[in-house]
């Protein structure tokens, strides 16, 4: 079978698929929610595709695929596979490796806001990361910066205002005095920003966005808009690291089909456990009872494990599951180990019914 046929062959369900070169090299793993549409899309409309993905087509030759009962398990798939297999052409569609971190430092004359590649090391810094795009970190802080008017050009200089606030950028904190004071303050909200505690500073740069449109100011109102729209991406980069960082038990229930669903244990970013469950004429009481058992069995047995360095791929697995659990295509709970305890087995009981409940939408 050539690879046209092996295309127009394949399955319209979920899945992943493996690209290979002519010597049989895999160079490029994708996933799929169908995956015959999505495999054809690369030989189709070819003036639609990036440079990156004109080069990947020239050098197919072949394919394999593995379907899978659902889409979130191809994501899962997909990025496991990425990381035995490591493909040139998944490299190469990918930014760099180096990870970005932002860093509130206290070992200069006032507290500093960097972005650097390694997280701060002096005594009492605070970091934030990792970041996958250097560049929309940058954006954000930029856009904070001029927002907040704390665009100083002389960052080490004591007592002395730079040419920035001559300028109108620097509010003068380089001075020191009650223009230090008010620094101190706007830094104290951008901690609490990227802690996810208080948006303040984001709605000052949606604010100055509108205005801009108001006045017809098309340039600064697109400028802002994208300043916004870096600092909600970074936002929503913070929520997965925590998220990673938590290593939560979650209980997930994802439709197959109208007569099975799928329950998935996942630890962190770990699949622990998965098993297709029949729902056409679903005796609730013994569906609960099987959830709950495989709910204590699976997460009472792990052994503990020393935490896990920081990668891409952990923060993509991370980014899969954050996503889909924010998503409205399952239903979803967590699970505090406390509730793992025997004593706890009621509020274990009640919890499974009421995932089982949002999923039948009882």
């Amino acid at each position: 079978m050539n690879l046209t046929e092996k295309v127009a062959a394949l399955p319209l369900s979920p899945g992943v698929y493996l690209m290979k070169d002519s010597l049989g090299h895999i160079i490029y793993v994708g996933k799929a929610k169908q995956l015959r549409k999505r495999v054809q899309s690369y030989f189709y409309n070819s003036k639609g595709h990036s440079p990156k993905v004109n080069r990947l087509v020239s050098n197919i030759r072949d394919l394999e695929y593995r379907v899978t009962d659902t889409e979130f398990e191809a994501f899962m798939l997909e990025c496991q596979l990425i990381k035995e297999i490591k493909p040139m052409y998944n490299k190469k569609m990918k930014n760099p490796l180096a990870y970005t971190y932002i860093t509130i430092r206290n070992d200069t004359a006032y507290r500093q806001l960097e972005v650097g590649y390694d997280p701060g090391q002096a005594e009492n810094s605070l970091s934030f990361g990792p970041f996958t795009s250097r560049s929309t970190v940058e954006r954000a802080v930029q856009g904070i910066k001029e927002c907040q008017k704390i665009l100083c050009s002389s960052p080490h200089a004591q007592r002395t205002l730079c040419l920035n606030h001559s300028l109108g950028l620097c509010i003068g904190m380089c001075g020191g005095g009650e223009a230090l004071e008010k620094y101190n303050g706007i830094i104290d909200r951008i901690i609490a920003l990227l802690n996810g505690e208080d948006t303040g500073i984001l709605e000052d740069l949606e604010r100055r966005m509108d205005e801009a449109a108001e006045r017809y100011d098309f340039e600064a109102a697109a400028k802002y808009r994208d300043y916004v729209g870096a600092v909600q991406s970074l936002l929503q980069k913070e929520k997965v690291t925590r998220f990673t960082s938590e290593n939560q038990n979650i209980v997930v229930l994802e439709p197959v089909n109208e007569q099975l669903l799928k329950l998935i244990l996942i630890k962190g970013s770990r699949i622990l456990f998965r098993a297709k469950l029949e729902t056409g004429h679903p005796d609730m009481a013994q569906l609960q009872a099987g959830i709950q058992s495989a709910i204590a069995e699976t997460f009472t047995q792990l052994t503990p494990e020393p935490p896990e360095a920081v990668n891409r791929h952990k923060i993509d697995e991370a980014q899969i599951i954050y996503s889909y659990l924010k998503s409205n295509s399952g239903s979803y709970i967590l699970v505090p180990q406390e509730l793992l305890h025997p004593e706890h087995q009621s509020s274990l009981r009640g919890a499974v019914r009421e995932l089982l409940e949002n999923y039948f939408g009882l």
